[in-house]
């Protein structure tokens, strides 16, 4: 069975708390007066290193977001929901520059079609991630642990069995921005299941700091992407999983080309580079929304075949393809919980036109 074959089933409870936020108060009192782009881009610096500081008014902004958080969690899930939804519909009609996006993307991946199926599909991919708003309220928020009621498994026996196997080598998760993303590790690391993800950190610093907070909180290890190679290895090496989005535009330096729905998309070479050192299965994980648009299965699928040759090279460029073929499975099975207002082809092989005219 390939990335887009059925999975299989069943379901298991654990975490651990952290804020995510760090600075030192010795270091604050004697750190020099610089410029607030100094200050900036220091803290970007520090940030990738893996210890996220923030200055004073990233600090504020990140704890008025997150008292914001708290405060609309309370309101209830009969109101909550509706307003997610009708939140996402909104962003549909008024965001035109990534609708136009995500049409172009959409005319690629199903060119047989009609324009009418492709705006409907786009619509609920919209209101898709506006009830993934509403329900990252509630996992930012209080009572978060709630939220692990809404999800179970399709294929807990065969990670199990996974994860056994491979006690010396770990597991690398391939996923991608797909139905309830955020949902996806938090719900899996409550569960009771040790998951890292690799994470790139944001240029807003106080969302950065939000967004790892919710994270950890659940029991997530948020694995910085400039510093991942060594951290993901040492992992893995621990037996542990670590999660890598794989459905992001490239830049040229990190990627390969490789065909995402008949089109050559500039893809992270690394995840296929960390495979030919570690030799960890690469196993597709999604979290897949329930027709009720309440709850949620963690699809866990058979793990993808992977080619290890002496042309290394050959191996990165071929095994990248197959992840992408994996991924590409279950958004043509699932295309309305995809996220398709990313500029996916930004990136072009040398000498081909742009796809996107912004």
């Amino acid at each position: 069975m390939n990335g887009g074959s059925e999975p299989r089933r069943e379901s298991a409870a654990a975490t651990r708390p952290s804020d995510g936020v760090h600075e030192s108060r010795a270091a604050a009192r004697n750190r020099p007066v610089a410029s607030a782009a100094e200050r900036a881009v220091g803290a970007a610096r520090r940030a990738q290193a893996g210890k996220l500081e923030l200055g004073p008014r990233d600090r504020a902004i990140y704890y008025l977001m997150l008292g914001l958080l708290h405060l609309l969690s309370l309101i209830p899930d009969f109101l909550l929901y509706p307003l997610g939804a009708a939140g996402g519909w909104l962003g549909y009609q008024l965001d035109r520059r990534h609708v136009r996006i995500g049409m172009r993307n959409l005319e690629i991946a199903f060119p047989e079609r009609s324009v009418a199926e492709r705006r409907r599909i786009l619509r609920a991919s919209y209101v898709n991630l506006g009830r993934g708003a509403a329900e990252y309220i509630r996992l930012g928020g209080f009572f978060y642990r709630r939220l692990k009621q809404r999800v179970r498994y399709d294929g807990l026996d065969y990670w199990n069995e996974l994860k056994a196997r491979n006690a010396d080598r770990g597991l690398l998760i391939l996923s991608a921005h797909f139905g309830n993303f955020e949902l996806l590790p938090t719900a899996h690391a409550m569960y009771g299941h040790k998951i890292g993800l690799v994470h790139h950190t944001q240029r807003f610093l106080a969302g950065d700091a939000l967004l790892t907070f919710i994270r950890e909180r659940a029991g997530v290890e948020v694995i910085r992407k400039h510093k991942a190679a060594r951290a993901v290895l040492k992992a893995l090496r621990k037996g542990e999983a670590v999660g890598i989005p794989f459905d992001q535009n490239a830049k040229r330096s990190e990627a390969v080309f490789v065909p995402f729905f008949s089109e050559m998309a500039a893809t992270a070479s690394g995840l296929a580079r960390l495979v030919a050192i570690s030799r960890a299965p690469v196993v597709p994980v999604y979290l897949v929304r329930d027709p009720s648009m309440r709850t949620h299965r963690i699809k866990v699928y058979e793990a993808v075949a992977v080619q290890h040759t002496d042309d290394a090279e050959a191996d990165v460029i071929e095994n990248t393809r197959r992840f992408m073929q994996a991924l590409e499975a279950v958004v043509r099975q699932y295309p309305e919980q995809f996220l398709w207002t990313h500029r996916r082809y930004r990136t072009r092989p040398r000498g081909t036109p742009p796809i996107y005219d912004s």
